[in-house]
């Protein structure tokens, strides 16, 4: 504009920057994944798997037409995120754009979980953020700019029977959310979540597939449907842009109104 402010759609444009999307060959990651080539970005997926990473990543730039690359490292662990990280930056360099989104669930009620139990999904879901956050995060504060984007849940605050490790491990990422967007404000780094709630992926196909529990959800959903999962595409692309450089620290809920009652 001729008086220096930036076009509304401009700010959401990613040309130039490069994204790491941790588990995102399936579900809300592949989606945020191509919501983000989409937006300009060039991106790297990535999974345990090899063969996933890399059908994943063939399949998103066929069809985005956007540089995108698979690679493979279990964020659970230091080494794994070593791993994983070393071939980013073979294949990328740096990274702008980190959205924390590889997570497991393990359901059922908290005497009938064992310790493997709750260690896999604590590991996976909330030490796993921090592992990828920590490496990357500074790197990003000494280049003056970055996006960190965490995937929370509706579950981190409120509780529902059998989720004891998955809500736990959420709350905890919300929690480092705020931290992290603390500590990296004044250089140029913001740290967001997304809380999303009941979405069709391959984790609630449990849910969904059972008439009683999925009529139990709609219940609940003021907007009357699960979410489908392009919906959560302007989030991720808002939160990854300039459009949301003012926000840092904060938690987006997609949940359909379920938490608002």
């Amino acid at each position: 504009m001729a008086d220096g402010r930036p076009h509304a759609i401009d700010l959401f444009r990613l040309q130039g920057r490069t994204a790491l999307v941790t588990g995102g060959t399936r579900g809300l990651g592949l989606i945020m994944a191509e919501a983000l080539a989409e937006a300009g970005a060039a991106v790297c997926v990535s999974s345990r798997s090899a063969d996933a990473a890399q059908r994943a990543a063939a399949d998103l730039a066929a069809t985005t037409g956007a540089r995108v690359v698979g690679v493979t490292g279990d964020v659970s662990t230091s080494a794994g995120v070593d791993q994983l990280l070393a071939q980013t930056a073979a294949d990328f360099g740096p990274v702008d754009i980190l959205v924390n989104n590889a997570g497991v669930n393990i359901r059922g009620h908290a005497d009938a979980l064992s310790e493997q139990d709750w260690d896999t999904v604590i590991d996976t879901n909330l030490k796993g953020p921090f592992l990828v956050a920590r490496a990357l995060g500074p790197q990003m504060c000494a280049r003056g700019w970055g996006r960190v984007i965490m995937l929370s849940s509706m579950l981190a605050s409120i509780a529902l029977p059998g989720r004891a490790p998955y809500a736990s491990s959420k709350a905890g990422v919300t929690a480092l959310t705020r931290v992290l967007a603390l500590e990296w404000a004044a250089a140029g780094v913001t740290v967001n979540a997304i809380c999303p709630g009941p979405f069709g992926t391959e984790m609630n196909r449990p849910l969904m597939t059972d008439p009683e529990k999925y009529q139990a959800f709609l219940q609940k959903l003021p907007v009357g449907r699960w979410g489908d999962l392009h919906e959560i595409k302007g989030v991720v692309v808002f939160l990854a842009s300039e459009a949301s450089s003012f926000m840092t620290g904060a938690s987006l809920v997609l949940d359909g109104g379920w938490t608002a009652q």
